[in-house]
This record gives structure tokens, sequence and C-alpha cells, in this order.
């Protein structure tokens, strides 16, 4: 059995888990949680939470895990789910593999993001927002296949889950299941050792919150980077899945 390879690259503090609940309550679905994650933070070695034990549970080498994701075939499972940061893919990791994903985007309003992810690390850098990442990613999809990638902005599944996600499914050549709408609360196997750590919310949830706006003030260091994210943002925005609600 043929397996097709969805990957949905995202940036950090988005609903990306809360997509993966979502797709892993399919029929037919197998799901992979940041199987990047180990290998960038070996290379970066940047501080993150739990960092070393991310490293030493998960596989730490790009290209071993690059083979998995583009050669394993998950039993019994049609459709292989892959939960992707944008910023963990770095340059020495290469693009070619990518041609063998249906790569898609998963992004959200930047302030709101940028607050979230400060919050959570403490100082940034544009880099860690998984923005240019995106973009360059979105761009190398676009022109290797002369069509434009699918997009989807979390404030828009959010307005509209069923809505936006029977379209996305639509537009990838997958059929849509009521069942991606709910799921049972709690943690998975298939999730990475860091869930106990950033899952919360998740684990307690039983499908998409309903969205709600923030007002966020961002310190005057950070000004720079919002305005660079929110230009790359500009960018994917317009060709995102629209939901009904905010048609």
């Amino acid at each position: 059995m043929s397996t097709f390879r969805l990957a949905m690259w995202s940036g950090p503090r988005n609903i990306s888990t809360a997509m993966m609940r979502s797709f892993g309550a399919r029929s037919d679905s197998f799901v992979s949680d940041e199987p990047l994650y180990a290998a960038y933070l070996k290379i970066t070695g940047l501080p993150h939470p739990m960092a070393e034990e991310i490293i030493a549970t998960h596989d730490p080498e790009w290209p071993s895990v690059v083979q998995h994701l583009t050669q394993d075939q998950p039993a019994g499972a049609s459709l292989w789910y892959q939960k992707h940061m944008a910023h963990h893919l770095l340059p020495e990791m290469g693009r070619d593999w990518l041609d063998q994903l249906t790569n898609t985007f998963l992004i959200r309003e930047p302030r709101a993001m940028i607050a979230s992810l400060i919050d959570r690390l403490g100082p940034i850098e544009i880099q860690d927002t998984g923005l240019p990442q995106q973009l360059e990613l979105f761009r190398h999809q676009a022109e290797r296949t002369g069509e434009t990638p699918v997009v989807l902005d979390a404030k828009d599944v959010l307005l509209d889950p069923e809505g936006v996600l029977r379209s996305f499914c639509e537009r990838v050549g997958l059929s849509f299941e009521p069942a991606m709408l709910s799921w049972d609360a709690g943690a998975r196997d298939t999730d990475g050792c860091w869930g106990p750590h950033w899952y919360h919310n998740t684990n307690n949830s039983t499908g998409f919150a309903p969205y709600r706006e923030k007002t966020v003030t961002l310190d005057e260091q950070y000004e720079e980077i919002a305005q660079q994210c929110e230009a790359i943002y500009a960018e994917l925005h317009p060709h995102r899945i629209r939901a009904r609600a905010s048609a």
C-alpha cells in the first residue's frame, strides 16, 4: 500500500499540535511529531527546555530522519501526517527530499505568536519564529510544482474548523472525515518526549478551541522582528484557505 505523505510546516506557538490531533483522529492516518527537533537541537546547541532528553530520546541525525520520512511506510496507514516546525529545517538538511512530500503551511498572526514564544523561550531572533523558513519553503514548493501551495491560517481554522478542513482535504486530495473535529483528551504515544512541557492545553482538549482575539504589546526591542514577520505573513496570508465565517 502506498502512503500519502502530508507535511504541515508550522511556526511555534500555533495550533500545530491540535492539527496533529485532528489528523490523528482519522481512520487512515499515522502521525509524526516534529521529527527533526532532536537534530535541530544537536546542530544548534540551543538551550531549549528538555534539550538533552530530546536528543537522547529521538533520532538526532538528520540524514536518517529524512530517510525515515521519505522511505519508511507506517503499517496500516494510507496517510502519513508529518507535523514539522519550519525553523527545524536547517540549511544543511537539504531540500530535495521535500519533493517526496506534499508540503502545506500553517501560519498565525505574528505579534501574538511572538509574544507567546518569548513567554516560553525568553529572548528570540527572527529565525526562531519559523516565518522566514516558511516563506522559503513556500517559494520552493511553488517554483517546483508551478502551483500555489496550500496555506492555513490558525484564525480561520478556529473560526470554522469543519469548513476549512473540508476545503483543505479537497485541495490536497483527501476525503474529509468528521472524526477530525474532535478527539479524546490526553497524551499520545506518537507525541514527542517534550509533550509534558508543551502540550498541557492540547492534552486537556477534545477539539479545536474557539478563536479569541488577543491584544498584544511587544517590548520595543522586538518591534523590528515583528515588522519583518508581518511582511512575511502578508505575503503568505492572501493564499490561505478561508473560513466561511470570515469570508
